[in-house]
């Protein structure tokens, strides 16, 4: 296949495999990108009201990847879905190439923050929740997406805390639950959203059908989250 043919051609959730496979060379922390794989195809296929020929558009949806140290799965969902070429993948990590083992919102298209120093995220996400409503949109959304492990770091317990007083219904969090946190939770992952007020799904990771109906669940006057359960890590 020619890199025209590449470019024309539209993807699937299939491809994906076969996209993450283009990128090789070390650091690529393998498990916690595929941990985020499904997540992250049926927020841009089916439910992101964003794309490559409204990257700019002050009315798109945000999405923040703030589990930026796995990025492979998300170059993949970019690249399926235009926003940068699939010549691209093969040189992720080296020195010239835009893919860096950590997104760089400057030079990778569809990129709304540069992450990889977890606890970031979700605060962000906080502020630009805060910033989109100062300037009167109502309409975008903001999504971003954690990883259980990233929980361990307080500064997400201050975003959790503060989002529901804040009146931030148009603030969605993806936890990516692949058992890899230090501190268990009682009651698990969702009571300590929705002891701070959050409105709460947990479900199969992998189920494209059940993480669609949580992404889409109403949840009038409050900010959601979903529990995104997925294998445990296994390196």
């Amino acid at each position: 296949m020619t890199i025209t043919e590449e470019r024309e051609r539209a993807y699937t959730h299939a491809d994906l495999p076969r996209l993450m496979g283009l990128m090789t060379g070390d650091e690529k922390h393998g498990p916690a990108a595929t941990s985020t794989l499904d997540v992250l195809w049926v927020l841009y296929d089916r439910v992101l009201r964003v794309g490559p020929e409204r990257a700019a558009d002050p009315e798109r949806d945000r999405f923040l990847l703030s589990k930026g140290h796995g990025p492979m799965a998300y170059y993949a969902v970019l690249a399926a879905k235009g926003f940068v070429p699939v010549a691209w993948l093969p040189g992720f990590g080296s020195y010239d190439s835009p893919l860096g083992h950590h997104p760089d919102r400057v030079l990778v298209p569809g990129a709304e923050i540069g992450s990889g120093s977890l606890g970031h995220g979700l605060p962000i996400a906080v502020g630009t929740a805060l910033g989109l409503r100062a300037q009167g949109r109502t309409g975008p959304a903001v999504w971003v997406l954690v990883g259980d492990a990233e929980l361990d770091e307080g500064s997400n317990h201050e975003a959790i805390a503060f989002a529901e007083p804040a009146g931030l219904e148009r603030l969605h969090t993806v936890v990516v639950d692949n058992a890899s946190a230090s501190h268990a939770r009682p009651g698990g992952i969702a009571a300590r959203f929705e002891a701070a007020g959050w409105s709460a799904v947990t479900v199969d990771g992998r189920d494209h059908e059940a993480l669609y109906a949580a992404f889409t669940a109403a949840h009038p006057g409050r900010p959601h989250v979903v529990v995104a359960r997925v294998e445990p890590k296994s390196g």
